[in-house]
């Protein structure tokens, strides 16, 4: 079972399996491709992973059943997850967000910003260190979904 960072801890995934990107139907746990969730006759309490490319705009009117989205970085350099992440948060998603792959654990802080509130690295032995970049900043000038005002506007 992988491990994980959620709540600014590390946990194990005992809840979900990878995607099998291959199977023709999928079993219970397992989180599906994103044509695998589209092809689900009940998607209440689903998961489903975004590659680059996929089409966020299909979950959209389904966001209060899926348990969980996770979002894929094949390398650290795709910045569509970010998007994707802002995207989904700001149409209303309340389960958990998950970026998974390739990312590197500078981007944590930044990938909390946009929304995310889990986080599975390709390599577990950063874990550790990586909960620590959670907490790289302290204050924001920008607005995030994570605080939607800009530091001007929260001043008082």
């Amino acid at each position: 079972m992988p491990k994980l960072i959620k709540g600014a801890e590390i946990v194990n995934d005992e809840r979900w399996k990878a995607p099998q990107p291959d199977a023709e139907t999928v079993s219970e746990g397992v989180i599906c491709t994103l044509a695998q969730w589209q092809a689900l006759d009940d998607k209440a309490g689903s998961a489903v992973q975004l590659e680059p490319g996929d089409d966020v705009h299909s979950l959209l009117p389904h966001l209060q059943e899926i348990e969980l989205i996770a979002v894929n970085f094949p390398v650290f350099t795709d910045g569509r997850g970010f998007s994707y992440a802002r995207e989904l948060r700001e149409n209303g998603y309340q389960g958990e967000l998950r970026a998974v792959g390739a990312f590197i654990r500078d981007q944590l802080h930044y990938l909390s910003r946009v929304g995310f509130d889990a986080f599975q690295l390709e390599d577990e032995s950063q874990l550790e260190a990586a909960i620590k970049s959670l907490e790289d900043f302290s204050v924001h000038y920008q607005a995030s979904i994570s605080h939607p005002l800009p530091l001007f506007r929260r001043r008082s």
